[in-house]
């Protein structure tokens, strides 16, 4: 095993430590989903960014910007930071009004138990596909700092993810989140300052991005921006109704501690995340190919930094993609046992309930690596997880908050009709196929209310 290796086991070590420790703590399905309902100001705001800041920002938008430039088309930081600030501006106190424990709990309380189990069961894929773009992005870490195959990297951090998981629940990820976060911005930051260091310094690193051809900003003809819009829409609409973020704005303590949180966090990933497209571009410059293009900024920081501070970079970003894999598990599993299977099977104990979330996260871990394996790039499963479901699902939830319009009709029809023009939409290899499931949403929306009216 390699040094680097070494330090990074032994970080992971000292997180499965944490999570084991925490899982003493838990008693009740509260405390294992949300945390107890109990964060403050610092744990609300680290764990909201850790959960934001995942694969996707780091390796995934690294390594497309590696093999494809910029373009207007590349959302990543500002698209997915706007959507934090609008979630913060406008969904965070509404939603910690509700008392809710998982997003389809709105759906039960506006449009009844069967819209409840509907929106469960569309809310699962998006989470398991953004699980699965973690743990890829884990297996691509541990492979550039131990020299091993992507694939068995993959397994490996499977593996482990899913023990980590299941054991501490939110309250660990919480408590962990904030030496995650600044453990990954000062690893950024330290990756920065060193590959500045090594094209010449701060003048000539702003020479070579603006001479750059991988930066392409020209305006182009129709069928491109319908791309561009599509590939903005996705992270800022489409990221609206997270069901990760809003399970961090729902454990909050306060309805000001909820919204004051998510606008800090948003801000700071857009900050923090600025670093990875820099080093992207500057990163050309410093590595020969590569196997992935998602290894490049692993690959920067091993090869530029001395071993103990690669060990923190490679801490910190294991600590980012930790945090946000386990957000993603726990709201699937939380999903499955919370709005379906301990309603439908009458369970009242804390603990049973419990241990039925512990085991879809097993579940749903599983199924994450074998999507994992198969998947093209982190970047591409982030996107599948930002766009599935996500439109009918954000018309529901917009119009169930500020709105008393509606019927479980309505929900239905819009729900199902936004999942299946997005589906086939993407079938047809449509140019903009979440933008279409939006429209067919919002139009559904409005011929069910019409029809409702009718009724009346």
């Amino acid at each position: 095993m390699t040094p680097s290796l070494v330090a990074l086991v032994a970080f992971l070590a000292l997180q499965l430590g944490i999570g084991i420790w925490i899982s003493r703590r838990i008693v009740s399905e509260s405390d294992y989903l949300v945390g107890g309902r109990r964060l403050g100001h610092l744990l609300a705001t680290f764990s909201i960014f850790a959960t934001w800041f995942g694969a996707e920002t780091v390796i995934g938008s690294a390594g497309a910007i590696h093999a494809e430039g910029i373009t207007l088309a590349s959302a990543e930081p500002f698209g997915y930071g706007l959507c934090l600030i609008l979630i913060g501006l406008l969904l965070a106190r509404p939603l910690w009004d509700r008392g809710l424990t998982t997003l389809a709990d709105l759906h039960r309380q506006r449009f009844g138990v069967g819209v409840e189990r509907l929106a469960a069961v569309l809310l699962i894929p998006s989470s398991v596909l953004w699980a699965a773009a973690q743990v890829r992005a884990f297996g691509q870490v541990i492979s550039s700092a131990g020299a091993i195959d992507v694939e068995a990297a993959i397994t490996l951090g499977a593996l482990f993810i899913v023990g980590y998981t299941a054991f501490g629940g939110l309250l660990a990820d919480a408590v962990t989140d904030v030496l995650q976060g600044v453990l990954l911005s000062f690893g950024l930051i330290v990756t920065l300052v060193a590959v500045i260091q090594q094209v010449g310094g701060p003048a000539e690193a702003v020479s070579l991005i603006a001479a750059s051809d991988r930066i392409n900003l020209a305006p182009r003809h129709a069928g491109p921006w319908l791309e561009t819009l599509e590939s903005w829409a996705i992270p800022v609409f489409g990221s609206l109704a997270s069901t990760e973020v809003i399970s961090r704005v729902i454990a909050t303590r306060s309805r000001g501690v909820a919204r004051r949180s998510t606008l800090a966090a948003g801000a700071l990933y857009i900050l923090i995340g600025s670093i990875p497209v820099v080093i992207a571009l500057l990163g050309a410059h410093l590595v020969g190919p590569l196997a992935h293009p998602e290894q490049l900024l692993p690959a920067v920081a091993r090869d530029h930094l001395p071993p103990l501070l690669y060990a923190v970079f490679a801490g910190g970003l294991v600590s980012a993609i930790l945090s946000t894999v386990d957000s993603t598990l726990l709201v699937a599993s939380g999903l499955l046992s919370h709005n379906l299977i301990v309603p439908l099977a009458r369970i009242t104990d804390e603990r049973h309930k419990v241990r039925v979330a512990r085991a879809g996260v097993a579940g749903f871990g599983l199924v994450a690596y074998a999507l994992a394996l198969g998947a093209e790039g982190v970047f591409a499963l982030v996107e599948q997880a930002s766009a599935f479901g996500s439109a009918g699902l954000l018309v529901t939830v917009l119009f169930a908050l500020f709105t008393p319009w509606g019927s479980p009709r309505t929900a239905t029809l819009t729900l199902l009709g936004g999942i299946g023009t997005y589906v086939g939409a993407l079938s047809l290899g449509a140019t903009a196929p979440f933008l279409a499931s939006l429209g067919a949403s919002l139009l559904l929306w409005g011929l069910g209310c019409a029809m409702d009216s009718r009724a009346r």
